[in-house]
């Protein structure tokens, strides 16, 4: 299993702009990575850790466990961060950090089913405790879908050839493991596509997760209402790894930031609307060279910071 290295970690501490008597959500612990790097930043101050992942709260209470009583665990999902926050009876915090990407543990994990490098059943879940499982897509969902799903959420512009092979196949037997997808993946793709750099089973497996997740409507949903849960001053760090995933944040702080929304041509501002966020990073923040040879996997990690007026 490689070990666990959260991604732009010095990046989302500066960014986040600690104080030491302040609350601090991490929406997406994982292993603890970053909650350990903010904890040690906090004097009074405490942390709100949230996972919809059951088992990474329980390693990481594990690894956290230093900090006992400073630190709230809940079991919940980040596009549901305004009923977590109104339920431990906090208004307003200091800042907020989501990682957006799956996590290594979940990844080097078979038993999830999320790696098409190791054979599991197929399940992808981030909450095993609830939703569709990878196995029941596959086998269930019509062929339309999955092209759709596979083209829009990991742009295979194979999808419709995959897709056809996984509805012939399913009609013989049910796929039932990763290394069967996979086969099913590899057979319906030209021979050149299968020479290419990456991995031809990589972009139909991210598109499975997404969808299954709901993960595009999650990041939505915590875009809708995170920022207004800050205090003034409070800063939102935001760290995706897909172009879908930072397009929504990157359109969300510039719709937040900017304001108005009159056409350019009227004479005056008639929507009343005012800037709620003030960007901190203008583009992304992309790992240096150090960190991605100690830890490949943050290559395509980006982070924007924002900052509540």
């Amino acid at each position: 299993m490689m070990e666990h290295m959260p991604v732009l970690l010095q990046e989302c501490i500066e960014g986040l702009n600690i104080k030491p008597d302040g609350v601090y959500v991490d929406g997406t612990l994982g292993f603890g990575g970053h909650a350990a790097e903010i904890m040690k930043k906090l004097d009074t101050g405490r942390l709100i850790a949230v996972d919809r992942d059951a088992c990474a709260l329980e390693q990481a209470g594990g690894r956290l466990s230093e900090f006992e009583g400073r630190i709230d665990f809940l079991h919940g999902n980040f596009r549901d961060i305004t009923a977590l926050l109104d339920a431990m009876q906090v208004d307003l915090v200091d800042g907020m950090l989501f990682d957006l990407g799956v996590s290594s543990m979940q990844l080097d994990d078979k038993e999830r089913g999320f790696s098409y490098m190791q054979d599991a059943r197929l399940d992808m879940r981030m909450n095993e405790q609830e939703g569709l499982t990878a196995f029941e897509a596959v086998n269930i969902w019509p062929e339309e879908k999955l092209r759709k799903v596979f083209f829009e959420y990991g742009e295979e512009r194979y999808g419709g050839l995959i897709a056809r092979a996984i509805i012939r196949k399913r009609g013989d037997a049910p796929i039932n493991t990763t290394f069967e997808l996979n086969s099913v993946i590899l057979s319906a793709i030209p021979a050149s596509a299968r020479r290419e750099a990456q991995h031809p089973s990589k972009r139909c497996f991210q598109a499975l997760r997404i969808a299954i997740n709901d993960e595009l409507g999650a990041i939505g949903a915590m875009l809708d209402s995170a920022p207004h849960r800050l205090k003034p001053g409070g800063r939102l760090c935001v760290i995706s790894f897909h172009s879908l995933e930072d397009r929504l944040v990157k359109n969300a702080f510039k719709v937040l930031s900017s304001g108005c929304i009159c056409p350019k041509d009227f004479p005056a501002c008639v929507c009343g609307m005012k800037p709620v966020l003030k960007l901190i990073t203008k583009k992304p923040v992309f790992p240096n060279e150090m960190e991605l040879r100690l830890n490949p996997r943050a290559r395509s990690g980006r982070l924007r910071i924002a900052e509540r007026i």
